[in-house]
């Protein structure tokens, strides 16, 4: 199922900016717009993985394990804030 392609997106270029992408859009033998479109999406696409991609050192990895398996015992702030949490909700 395809989207209806019915929004526009405006971009100023300099005429050597254009000559470049249009250049590049003949050698692959597809429109600018559709040489623009399918590389933007890829761009924005990995950026968006990356932003959502947590990568950990070993060592921070490990610590975070070590802090699931073995949590440490909570604060009296901590406690206090169950407390009111679990008054406040009826927990």
């Amino acid at each position: 199922m395809s989207a209806s392609k019915t929004n526009r997106i405006d971009l100023r270029v300099s005429k050597e900016q254009k000559e470049l992408l249009e250049t590049a859009a003949s050698i692959k033998g597809i429109s600018l717009s559709a040489y623009l479109l399918a590389n933007c999406l890829e761009i924005a696409k990995a950026d968006i993985a990356k932003h959502q991609k947590l990568v950990l050192s070993d060592r921070d990895r490990d610590l975070f394990l070590s802090l699931i398996a073995n949590p440490p015992k909570p604060n009296q702030d901590l406690v206090e804030a169950m407390k009111g949490f679990q008054q406040e909700y009826e927990v």
